[in-house]
Parts: C-alpha cells; structure tokens; sequence
C-alpha cells in the first residue's frame, strides 16, 4: 500500500512501531519463543510510547489516534514478533475498547486509563472446553454477580488485571468484568503451543467470583459479536506482519544464496514466488485498511472484518511456508526465524473465529436467509 494514502499522524505512528519493533522485539523474539517467555516490561514501554492504548482517546490515558494506526501498529509489531502483537491486540481491542464502549463512566473512569497506558492488562473470555465457534453453548453462570465456570485458551490469561468474562445470566449471556485476585479466581494452566511462545494462553476457573456487569445484562452475545468484528481486524494486521517478515527474510536470501555461480534471486522460480508473495500481502493489507477505515468511521464493517482476516490468514499460513522453501534447508533450522514465522501464522485461521466462520459470516451476508439451514 502507498505511504499516500496515510496522513501524516498515522505515518508518523507507524515509524514509532516500527522503530521499537525493530529495535527492543526483534533481536530477543527468537529467544522469547525458546525459552517460552512473556516479555512484560515491554508493554511497560509500549505504554509510555502511548502504543498499549493507541485509539483510546485521550482524556481515559491514551493516544487518541485512529483505529487504522491502531492496526499500522499491530503489524509492526507482528512484524518483530507475531506473540507481541497478539498480545496488544487482545488487551486493546477485546479488553480495553469494550470497557469504554459498554461501561459506566465510573467504569471506564477506573479501568481504563491504567490499561491504556500499558500499568495493567487485559484480556477476553469467552471460549470454553465445549464452546469455542458456538458461543452460545457456554456453561459459565452468573448468580447475583458471582460467576462460577471455567474459561479456555484465555490470550493475556496468566498476566492480565481486567477479564471480561461472559457468563449465562441466568439463561441469556451477560458481559462481566472481573479483576486479578478476587475471590474464586485461578489461573489453572498454562498451554503449550505450537507458536506465539512470547504470548500467554491460559486456563481460568471462577468459583462464586465477585464480577461486575459491564453493559446491559442479557447482551452478553451482542457485546461478544461487536469486539470480534473489530478485534477480527486486529488478527488480519497481525497476519499481514507476519506474512511481511517472511518476505523481507525470504527476499534478502534471494540475493545474497548463491547458486550455480549467482544469485538464486536471478531465477525466475524465486523471482515469480516473490512476487507473487509480495502482491497478496499488499492485497491483504488492503482488504485490512478498508475494514479498518469503516470501523472508524462508525459504518458496519462485519463482513469487510471478516474478508480481511480470512484472506490476510491464509495469506500468512501459504507465504510462510513458501519463505521456508526459498530458504531450503536453512529456512527449516532455527538459524533463520521463518520457521517461527511459520508456526506463528497457523493460528491466525483459528482464533477470534476460524476461518470457516469468516466464511459463514461473509456467505450469510451474500446469500440472506438463504444461507442458513432449516
């Protein structure tokens, strides 16, 4: 995409993402995804850098940008490190912009500025053992507002301070938030992944915990939907980041491998993979600003959210794996990091809504009522 079509703000917010991706992520993400570590004084930077809490206006602790710099950010840092990146993207888009969109002024006056500015984070909870797609199977309850259940797969789980948590109240589901260290509350595990090692996922249990209802009671589905057509968005930025690391990777290669007494970039096979590489990311990454655009301007952005993060994740998923095959047998060692790139990527066709239901989303919005099954 052209530097053009950004205004002078959103450009300059990049560059900072940029600079810090390249400077404090980079050169330790290859270490944080062997030894599995969660690098948490770097949310302590990114927040004094105003990047925890980008669109976040002002006046609540944040940068008061707009939601496409938001998403310029999430790919830079994706870029440096795809375990970062899914890490500001889940504490801002599915933690902190619910809290201002759905809370009481009291609320959003006491919990969101210390997220904004990166002192606290947060997280979202809404999956279950037998509830991932189908969110309406969950079995978490709430009584009087405790909260008794379980949570699965929780980004941020193990180190966030605010959970909004989704709970059936007593049949339809509510939004809640609950705090770090309230009654009944544990973290109980923490996954294995196949990738996204700097980042957590845990497991929560709730046992009678004191939650406090954020929004109408009974819109818990509603509130749910709404932060993951933004947060869908968020995925997408992270996809294009990865899928531009394995292209910047896989084309310096291409020019200094040699091969048959020159460079192996002088091959039209690499040459025609890399353009082919570098045309869908930037396709992506169009299909990503478009969403990002609409959600700012407040238009309906749920189909356009999902076209972003189904085709920027597979863009990801392939690309990755086409940068490991310019590299041979290099690109499937940890001396390069597309193997990382590649193991990141996967997960971006599963989480925040897989993409088979990208694609129910986007087929039920084309088709109508004619889409759905008696």
């Amino acid at each position: 995409m052209s530097l053009h079509e950004l205004t002078d703000e959103q450009r300059e917010i990049r560059d900072l993402a940029r600079r810090f991706a390249d400077d404090e992520i980079a050169p330790h993400a290859g270490g944080w995804d062997r030894e599995h570590t969660f690098p948490r004084e770097v949310f302590t930077h990114l927040g004094e850098l105003g990047l925890m809490g980008v669109c976040v206006p002002e006046e609540h602790g944040g940068a008061g940008a707009d939601f496409l710099s938001y998403v310029l950010v999430l790919e830079e840092l994706s870029r440096a490190d795809a375990g970062v990146g899914v890490t500001v993207a889940v504490h801002t888009s599915a933690g902190t912009l619910p809290l201002l969109t759905h809370g009481t002024p009291e609320q959003v006056g006491r919990m969101v500025p210390p997220l904004a500015q990166g002192h606290e984070l947060a997280a979202f909870a809404l999956t279950e053992s037998g509830s991932g797609s189908d969110a309406g199977a969950m079995r978490t309850r709430a009584d009087a507002s405790k909260i008794t259940g379980t949570k699965q797969w929780i980004t941020n789980g193990s180190h966030a301070h605010s959970f909004l948590v989704f709970a059936r109240d007593p049949e339809r589901a509510s939004a809640f938030v609950v705090r770090r260290g309230a009654h009944g509350f544990a973290v109980t595990r923490e996954e294995e992944k196949m990738g996204l090692n700097s980042s957590s996922t845990a497991d929560l249990s709730f046992e009678d915990t004191p939650a406090e209802l954020l929004g109408v009671r009974g819109a818990g589905l509603r509130i749910a939907f709404q932060t993951l057509d933004a947060g869908r968005i968020g995925i997408a930025a992270q996809a294009v980041g990865i899928a531009q690391a394995a292209l910047d990777v896989a084309a310096a290669y291409a020019q200094e491998r040699r091969a048959f007494g020159r460079p192996i970039g002088g091959f039209g096979a690499i040459q025609q993979k890399l353009a082919d590489m570098q045309t869908e990311i930037e396709a992506a990454r169009a299909l990503v600003w478009r969403a990002a655009r609409l959600k700012q301007g407040g238009h309906p952005h749920s189909v356009e959210g999902a076209q972003a993060k189904l085709f920027a994740s597979r863009v990801a998923r392939h690309w990755t794996g086409e940068a490991i095959q310019v590299l041979g047998g290099y690109g499937y060692t940890k001396e390069f990091p597309v193997e990382r790139y590649y193991r990141d990527a996967k997960v971006t066709e599963i989480y925040e809504g897989t993409s088979e239901i990208q694609r129910l989303v986007i087929a039920r919005a084309l088709l109508g009522e004619s889409a759905r099954e008696a």
